[in-house]
Formats: structure tokens, C-alpha cells, sequence
């Protein structure tokens, strides 16, 4: 069926896509450039920790015990199995590129929250199309006056050129997808999943890679379910509040 959206949804959800898909991404890349992977893992984390907490300050969620403690526990998860990779202090701390990445995740958490009454309205995938035009838009406009994208073809293997279609149709996927969860559960509730993916990384590398895979992978995969059990159990609390705003 033919999707039609009224401009006063199609703007916010264009200004939301730049944000999310624009924004973010490239805080986050440049956090990266700058900060070792596991302690970008680690602050990124947090993204579901500032998405209970905005969504409880715009009073779309309540701020329970229960969530609070499997969040913290997703946290501690992410941590644990980092281990002494995101903690240690060996190469200094870059307080700025730190302080990207936090902000990378904070932009996603505020986000998350205000998605989720258009996706209510629409279904996903073309909410999805709309978000991303507008941020390859607003990308290639940055990319163009900044780095001078369009003054020379990108100079990239056959191997390179595979390797950013793969990304980006796989990303593609998992942003709908992740649009369709944030439509049907609490901000909160999905974002709390993207705490599995520095975990799941270690986990693949052990598997596939033979990484070695000690104690501390084991201890963050334990907390890391029990912060999700404890997270996603109960009701929906307040998900028919947002829908109305």
C-alpha cells in the first residue's frame, strides 16, 4: 500500500535521520580515530543508559528500580568483558575524542525517544527511507565543502567498493529493523540490545578467529543477560503514553 506522510512528520523524521544517521555516525567516527576501539565500546555503551534517562526527563518512560538495575547490569556487562582493553590508561586519556563518542551516543539516545510517535504513525521502512535520504543528503553536503569529496572519484579497490556495499546494505537492514523494534517496545527496552554488540564481537572473534577468550568474556556474557532479563521483564509500562503526544 501507498505510505503518504504529512509534512509536518516528514520534517522532524528528516531532522531526526540527519541526526541519527548522520550526526552520530560521524561523531563517532571521530571519536574512534582518536580513542582505542574497546574504550569506544565502552562509552558507547551508555547509549541505553541516556536513553532511560532522556526518555524518563520527557516523561515517556518511568524510571523503575527494575529497568535501572538491568541497564547498570548491561553496563557492568559491556565492561567486564572488555576487561582491562577499556579501562586501561596507558595511552592517556583524550578527554575530546572520550567526550565524541559520548555524545555520539547521547544524539542516539534523544533519538531513540523521539522516533518512536512517528513509528506509531507509519511503518518502519518507509520512515527508514526518508531518515537516510535526508542524512546521505546532509552527508554528502559536509563531505563535499569540508573534505572535498566531489573534487576527485574515490580511489578504492574492487575489494573496497564490496566492503562498503556490504556495510551499507547491512546497516541499512539492522537501522530498519531497529526502527521497527523502537515502533513496537520502549526506547529503553531496545536500546538495552545494543549493549550485545561490543560482547558479541568478542564472542565471533573467539569462535571464528580463535581469540583468546578469558574469564572476564565469560563474566560479561553473565551480566550482560541478566542485565537483559531484568530489563525487558514486566510490562510495557507507559508505551500507550507516547503513542498520544
Amino acid at each position: 500500500p501507498h505510505v503518504r506522510m504529512p509534512p509536518r512528520d516528514l520534517v522532524p523524521i528528516a531532522l531526526l535521520g540527519v541526526a541519527q544517521f548522520g550526526l552520530l555516525i560521524a561523531l563517532l567516527n571521530w571519536g574512534q580515530a582518536r580513542v582505542p576501539a574497546a574504550r569506544v565500546a565502552l562509552v558507547f555503551a551508555c547509549f541505553p543508559l541516556l536513553t532511560m534517562l532522556v526518555a524518563a526527563s520527557l516523561g515517556r518512560e518511568r524510571l523503575t528500580p527494575g529497568k535501572t538495575l538491568g541497564v547498570a547490569l548491561t553496563v557492568a556487562g559491556v565492561g567486564v568483558a572488555l576487561g582491562e582493553g577499556g579501562t586501561a590508561s596507558g595511552t592517556g586519556h583524550d578527554l575530546v575524542g572520550e567526550g565524541a563518542v559520548l555524545a555520539a551516543a547521547l544524539c542516539g539516545a534523544v533519538c531513540s525517544v523521539l522516533y518512536r510517535p512517528y513509528l506509531q504513525r507509519h511503518p518502519a521502512l518507509p520512515v527508514g527511507a526518508v531518515a537516510m535520504l535526508a542524512s546521505v543528503a546532509a552527508l554528502a553536503v559536509a563531505a563535499g565543502v569540508a573534505e572535498g569529496f566531489f573534487q576527485a572519484p574515490p580511489h578504492l579497490t574492487p575489494g573496497g567498493w564490496l566492503a562498503v556495499v556490504f556495510i551499507g546494505a547491512s546497516s541499512g537492514v539492522g537501522y530498519v529493523l531497529w526502527l521497527w523494534a523502537l515502533g513496537h517496545a520502549s526506547p529503553t527496552r531496545v536500546t538495552v540490545f545494543l549493549a550485545l554488540s561490543p560482547v558479541t564481537a568478542l564472542v565471533l572473534g573467539a569462535m571464528l578467529l580463535g581469540e583468546p577468550a578469558g574469564v572476564n568474556l565469560v563474566a560479561g556474557v553473565l551480566l550482560l543477560g541478566a542485565g537483559l532479563w531484568v530489563a525487558t521483564r514486566g510490562g510495557e509500562e507507559g508505551s500507550n503514553r507516547v503513542g498520544t503526544r
